[in-house]
């Protein structure tokens, strides 16, 4: 039974990462456009608030108990070493968005909104990923 809670507690973390990670990045699109200094520091809140309050706790929440249901059913496979490998990038898209807020924050953003948008769509593709190997684990 205590492995179900362990499960459900990891699935909520990570929903709540994934929520961060789709808005964050549209956050970037809106403050990209923005052209008064009023509005730039709004977005600068919302984005770091965003990042280091339910983002980033999330996705460690995740992992820590993504790992203890790792080493609790001993899972093996294919599947998993390249769930692994999806999950690796999404870690490095979270620390490219650390980057973003950063840059945002030192008024150093060289991108506009166009490149947002499209970076906006890669996490749409590691979840689905993500959940098509845990969920049928083809390679088995």
């Amino acid at each position: 039974m205590t492995m179900l809670w362990i499960k459900i507690f990891h699935l909520f973390a990570v929903i709540a990462w994934f929520a961060g990670i789709f808005y964050l990045p549209r956050l970037f699109v809106y403050h990209a456009m923005t052209e008064d200094e009023v509005g730039r520091e709004r977005f600068k809140v919302m984005e770091r608030k965003l990042l280091r309050g339910i983002m980033t706790p999330s996705a460690i929440v995740a992992i820590v108990l993504g790992t203890w249901l790792w080493l609790g059913y001993g899972f093996t496979g294919a599947w998993l070493y390249l769930k692994l490998g999806l999950v690796g990038v999404l870690l490095v898209y979270h620390g490219w968005c650390m980057k973003v807020v950063s840059d945002f924050r030192q008024d150093k953003n060289v991108h506009s909104h166009k490149f947002y948008r499209w970076m906006n769509e890669l996490p749409v593709f590691l979840l689905l990923g993500i959940l098509i190997l845990v969920e049928l684990k083809p390679f088995m």
